[in-house]
């Protein structure tokens, strides 16, 4: 397994390539394994549609540089409540919300680079400050 980072990015991966997402800063015993999601379709479409989402389910959106604009979400046609967790270019959990389902936007409040959608199962798991780490997996 590698370690991803900023000077290393994932390059051309699509849903189908997962990653860890590793809480450095606290153990946690299942870390999450989600998709790269960091093309226009894939980002676009993200969660919606979907008829629920599994406790180990979610999504990594990826932009291209730290922003609050560029990371923001909606919730429209998205038929669950998310934990959202926005991550900058350092690897730091910046900011974090219960994303509520056809809610229209939610905004983190510093510029992030990632935003991290999880079942809400997971608010615990990453919290404002951790520093994490991306692992192929």
């Amino acid at each position: 397994m590698g370690r991803l980072s900023e000077s290393r990015p994932i390059l051309n991966q699509t849903m189908s390539h997962p990653i860890f997402i590793q809480n450095i800063t606290k153990q946690i015993a299942n870390p999450a394994c989600v998709p790269y999601c960091d093309s226009f379709l894939c980002r676009l479409r993200g969660l919606m549609f979907r008829p629920r989402l599994a406790r180990d389910e979610g999504l990594l959106l990826v932009e291209k540089r730290d922003s609050r604009l560029d990371t923001s979400i909606h919730m429209l046609f998205v038929n669950f409540d998310l934990a959202v967790f926005w991550i900058d270019s350092n690897m730091s959990i910046v900011d974090k919300v219960i994303a509520k389902s056809w809610r229209p936007a939610y905004f983190p409040r510093v510029d992030a680079k990632y935003t991290l959608e999880l079942h809400t199962d997971r608010w615990d798991d990453y919290q404002i400050g951790d520093k994490v780490e991306f692992k192929h997996a």
